[in-house]
């Protein structure tokens, strides 16, 4: 793998314009939406003159350019802005629920590239066969469906009737979740040691990352069973057949690799879409992260909240982009950066 640093250093300088451009974008929507979040943050019961002074103390009253050019060197500085609901920090929110919905997020992405691989490569080398033809109808069946929808099935059944997992919260509300370090449960348990934690943590997650997995699901499935249809009729992988080496090396050393750097390309996308699509998912499973943020200060018309967490999606996919590109170089040496 050749690494070119001047490359990466300029993917990671792209970051600043994107953060610009995402808050210019953001700021614009939270001031020409309908509503006012100064009266609803006040309440039904505020005077004008409380509502008059409360816009002075966020700034409310200031022309739109200076507000936006104070927001922007606040940020710089690591000020996020505060809630006009709650009068807490943005910054310390955001600390607090994007590690819940990262590990939601990472955990579901991890599920649908095992199954979705898995699937996809049993398809391919059982074409038109059997599994083939399961692995099809397993996956149309869990993509036919609403995720809200499919939430909610695996609640009551797994949650009410069988009682093998909770049906919502991200730990057991009567144990103290571990001490963070990263934010991450079953990361901070298991670099404690407490095993016990780990166990509720994974117990809490499994059914909301599964679930919220199924939308990437297909996508892997399918270029995976085309990228390694094509890889096994490459002259190589005959001239592997020919010398006499065995089916297994073949697929998992030459076949899979080959075929998973589109796979790749499809997994870095969809988490991007499941990490935005985690709102149903963390509404109907009362899961403490950036989406069920996002809805609560949406309902509340509270911008601050979220201007912060739409340039913490941005900032995350952006990385996502060039942590893949890296992977890149990984499978593929041939693969150069310019």
């Amino acid at each position: 793998m050749s690494l070119n640093a001047p490359y990466f250093l300029r993917r990671l300088l792209f970051l600043l314009p994107l953060m610009v451009g995402l808050s210019v974008l953001t700021f614009t929507i939270s001031r020409v939406v309908p509503g006012d979040p100064v009266g609803l943050a006040a309440g039904p019961q505020a005077t004008p003159e409380i509502k008059e002074a409360l816009r002075r103390e966020f700034g409310l009253d200031r022309p739109l350019p200076a507000q936006y050019l104070s927001y922007i060197g606040n940020l710089f500085r690591g000020d996020w802005g505060q809630s006009l609901y709650s009068r807490r920090e943005v910054a310390d929110d955001l600390r607090t629920y994007f590690p819940a919905t990262l590990e939601l997020t990472l955990t579901a992405v991890l599920f649908a590239a095992l199954l979705g691989t898995s699937l996809g490569v049993l398809s391919a080398l059982y074409r038109d066969k059997l599994p083939d033809h399961l692995s099809r109808v397993v996956v149309l069946f869990f993509v036919s469906f609403p995720s809200f929808w499919l939430a909610m099935i695996f609640q009551l059944v797994f949650g009410l009737v069988l009682d093998w997992f909770p049906i919502g919260k991200r730990f057991d509300i009567l144990t103290p979740p571990p001490e963070a370090i990263t934010g991450l449960y079953l990361v901070d348990s298991l670099l404690r040691l407490d095993f016990g934690s780990f166990r509720l943590a994974l117990w809490h997650l499994f059914i909301p990352a599964l679930v919220l997995s199924f939308g990437a699901l297909a996508s892997i499935t399918r270029i995976t069973r085309a990228n390694m249809l094509e890889a096994l009729d490459k002259d190589f992988v005959r001239m592997e057949r020919a010398i006499g080496m065995p089916g297994r090396v073949i697929v998992a050393k030459y076949v899979l690799r080959n075929a998973f750097i589109a796979t790749l390309t499809i997994i870095s996308l969809e988490f991007g879409w499941l990490m935005a699509g985690a709102v149903l998912i963390e509404t109907i499973f009362d899961w403490p992260g950036l989406g069920l943020y996002a809805v609560e200060s949406s309902l509340r018309l509270d911008f601050q909240p979220i201007m912060g967490i739409t340039i913490i999606y941005g900032v995350v996919f952006s990385l996502i982009n060039i942590v893949t590109d890296l992977a890149y170089g990984l499978l593929d040496p041939r693969i150069r950066y310019g």
